[in-house]
């Protein structure tokens, strides 16, 4: 079984007997009204989009609902591209994995056409030019990391690269983000059609960042006079560049060895994946959970794709700022993290392992329903509850999600002022809650100033995960740590809180056993 156009139209048979779901509409003429008249176009060729927004779009396909799929640009690692998509005309398995150990397989087909961001590759350009001036194009999506987005230094000084495209204007940008900006400086100049720029990238308020992104470079060749007059506006204008909120959730770990195993044994040939120079991991499937969400801020100038008919919600930007703060203050990031640091600590290699622990099963149920959900604001379209109870009982536990505490712990100290500081914020807020009544947020950061050490519960050296503050951290104190408000979100000597955590941090201390020990002790 071949993953190819030539494949599936001669394999056809053997994939729906081994119960692959296959594209139910005619994939050429998907692709001919595609590049006749492009709707959307994706920047960020990796997991999630294949897994996810590249699906939303098989759906509408499949339903008749859409007769245009999706052209994916990647813009950082042009190998993506060359050694998966290309080969395999763009084609790609999903995995779905289920919580009961089975996986659905769905060869998704509704990504027509891949492309590089890459000036050196001039066919390339020179059709992401044509697909921006078309007027018939609604919408340009990223999953380009937070870090796609980032233009300045630490100083708010503009990178080199940046600094170079202001000089160079338009016609000769070669940052990622510069690029971006040229092809709607394209659009501009051919008849500045109306469109929407969505971020879905999973940081908060993605849509501002983009946006700022965008505008350093419009207001920079404007005032350089590098630019067409007017473009600056026309990049500002609502009615004409729309930057949307959004909030996305669906955890798309890299291509794992054991779903690579179930599909060679249904007979698919040519899986193997592919670790390119740029160090990503990539293969002609992904593998993804079931449950997803994805939130966006309804502000569509030139008209939306109907994705609400596959489960996407539109709504305004205050609902979708409600939706992203249920998530990642309460009902999901934090209890990753109170279970990367304590996983870390007490040797666990997977998340859904760690469920089976009662200790820390008593944790992250204390820690959502207890302590975060007294803060969370209803955000209408989405129950808080039904949300953290599918976390809690499907999403976490799912044995088929290889996912890792080490990953997760990743860049931690970037992640605790939104993950646990905005709760205390919020206790500290309210007449009707006080810090006095916390007892896991203090046993979480104690935790961490234990995981800061390097040692695990065992007392045996562990490798601490990477994280832009490490080195600073790990050379202070636990009090200085304490006292690092960019790190928490809050100053935790306002009140008792900074104490507290100090006395539970000492409780612990380094005896083999000591962090089971308080860890039972506190959740009872």
């Amino acid at each position: 079984m071949r993953l190819t156009d030539t494949g599936l139209h001669e394999d056809r048979e053997e994939y729906t007997g081994r119960g692959y779901d296959l594209p139910a509409f005619d994939r050429e003429q998907v692709r001919k009204s595609t590049l006749d008249s492009p709707e959307w176009i994706h920047f960020g060729a990796g997991n999630i989009f294949r897994a996810f927004q590249g699906n939303l779009m098989q759906r509408l396909l499949n339903a008749g609902a859409v007769d245009t799929g999706i052209i994916v640009c990647e813009g950082y690692d042009y190998e993506i591209i060359e050694k998966m998509y290309r080969p395999h005309d763009n084609l790609s398995i999903l995995a779905t994995l289920k919580a009961d150990g089975t996986a659905d397989k769905t060869v998704i087909g509704s990504i027509v056409e891949s492309l590089i961001l890459d000036r050196d590759c001039e066919q390339d350009f020179v059709r992401l030019s044509e697909i921006f001036r078309s007027p018939s194009l609604k919408m340009a999506s990223f999953t380009i990391t937070e870090k796609g987005y980032v233009v300045n230094d630490t100083n708010g000084d503009p990178l080199p690269a940046v600094t170079a495209d202001l000089e160079a204007g338009p016609a000769g940008t070669h940052s990622y983000v510069g690029k971006i900006a040229s092809l709607l400086h394209e659009r501009y100049t051919h008849g500045a059609s109306p469109i929407a720029f969505v971020s879905m990238d999973n940081c908060s308020h993605n849509g501002d960042k983009l946006k700022s992104a965008i505008l350093t470079f419009a207001e920079g060749w404007e005032k350089r006079g590098r630019c067409e007059a007017g473009f600056l506006d026309y990049c500002t204008s609502s009615g004409k560049v729309s930057y949307p909120w959004s909030m996305i959730d669906k955890i798309t770990p890299r291509p794992d060895a054991q779903i690579e195993a179930i599909l060679s044994d249904d007979g698919v040939e040519g899986l193997e994946p592919v670790i390119t120079s740029k160090k990503t991991y990539v293969a002609p499937f992904v593998n993804a959970e079931e449950t997803e969400y994805l939130v966006i801020e309804d502000s569509f100038p030139n008209g939306r794709l109907p994705l609400d008919k596959v489960g996407v919600i539109y709504t305004e930007r205050e609902t979708v700022d409600k939706v992203e703060k249920m998530k990642v203050c309460t009902c999901l990031n934090p209890l990753h993290t109170a279970l990367a640091i304590f996983g870390c600590l007490l040797g666990y290699k997977t998340i859904h392992d760690e469920m089976e622990d009662e200790d820390l099963k008593k944790l992250v149920y204390s820690l959502g329903y207890d302590e975060g959900m007294k803060t969370v604001v209803d955000p209408g379209v989405m129950k808080p509850a039904e949300f953290l109870d599918t976390v809690l009982t499907r999403r976490l536990p799912n044995p088929f999600m290889p996912d890792t505490p080490q990953r997760i712990a990743c860049d931690t100290s970037q992640k605790l002022p939104i993950r646990f500081g905005e709760t205390i914020k919020a206790y500290r807020s309210r007449d009707d809650l006080s810090t006095d009544d916390l007892k896991l947020i203090p046993l979480v950061l104690a935790a961490y100033l234990r995981y800061l050490r390097g040692t695990d519960d065992n007392g045996e050296k562990m490798e601490l995960s990477p994280d832009p503050m490490l080195d600073e951290l790990t050379a202070l104190t636990p009090e200085e740590v304490l006292h690092r408000s960019e790190v928490f979100g809050t100053d935790l000597f306002a009140d008792g809180l900074g104490d507290r955590i100090l006395a539970i941090y000492e409780e612990i201390g380094s005896t083999p056993g000591s962090v089971r020990s308080i860890l039972k002790k506190t959740v009872g």
